[in-house]
């Protein structure tokens, strides 16, 4: 066992008892693996659901939380009724994550539980994460930086630990498929998640349907645009994503890349 993982089970048994901020994501995985093993008292992995999570996400979470073994709740919120949130400027992410980070400290505090982890490593502190200054403020710890966790650390760990998620592509909310300064709606929420889902029903791998008002914009890895791009698939592509409401399908050559609308924050 590497001192790294050494370190975070330590860390993690101090705490006794402990809520994992669970999305069922790769580095949320880890941690609530690492801590359902370590915490004396027991360890619960919380995702709080709003309008910005697609249902096949959710449905992910909870079968990832029942393979790991480790009690889990979904609550359920609404973050539309918050204006700096459907406002989409660059800092919506602050906003958002504040929102449901209440939500999770507020059931924790309910529960007589005082410490909330969520699963970001070293390689997210490069990124534009304004959720992060967010967690900061709630008090939301970040175990798996302070143990030094990289991103393929984390995936090789997973993997020697058993973990489906090992090997799973990013995630990352609805909301982020929506240019900044364009308000939030479900009806463009909607759009997104029926388009994603349709094109992961082909067998395409990691997926991004970036919602420009009438037009989607589609992201892919190289090996699924090989897939899109077959003339029955194509055709059945830009078919059903007109059925959903929009009116222009293109595919973006550039391919799929992880937090492309945060170009035009400025």
């Amino acid at each position: 066992m590497s001192d790294k993982l050494t370190a975070l089970l330590g860390m993690l048994k101090n705490y006794k008892t402990i809520v994992v901020a669970f999305s069922g994501g790769v580095d949320s995985s880890f941690l609530a693996a690492a801590a359902q093993q370590s915490c004396d008292l027991g360890a619960v992995a919380v995702t709080v659901a709003s309008e910005f999570q697609s249902k096949r996400e959710i449905a992910h979470a909870v079968h990832t939380a029942k393979e790991i073994g480790i009690r889990h709740v979904v609550l359920r919120t609404s973050v539309m009724g918050t204006m700096a949130i459907v406002q989409n400027h660059k800092d919506r992410c602050y906003h958002c994550k504040k929102k449901l980070f209440s939500s999770l400290t507020d059931w924790a505090s309910s529960e007589g539980i005082n410490t909330v982890v969520h699963g970001v490593n070293l390689d997210d502190l490069n990124d534009y994460r304004p959720g992060f200054k967010a967690a900061r403020e709630m008090g939301i710890q970040s175990p798996l930086v302070d143990a030094g966790f990289n991103k393929e650390e984390i995936r090789l760990f997973s993997k020697m630990m058993g973990l489906e998620t090992w090997n799973m592509q990013a995630q990352s909310c609805l909301a982020t498929r929506i240019p900044y300064k364009r308000t939030l709606t479900t009806k463009d929420l909607a759009m997104v998640e029926k388009s994603e889902d349709f094109l992961f029903s082909l067998g395409v791998s990691a997926v991004r349907v970036r919602c420009h008002g009438d037009m989607a914009r589609i992201e892919l890895d190289p090996d699924s645009i090989k897939i899109i791009a077959q003339k029955d698939i194509r055709a059945a592509v830009v078919a059903k994503l007109k059925t959903l409401g929009f009116l222009y399908i293109a595919l973006d050559l550039e391919g799929y890349v992880p937090g492309s609308m945060n170009r035009e924050r400025d």
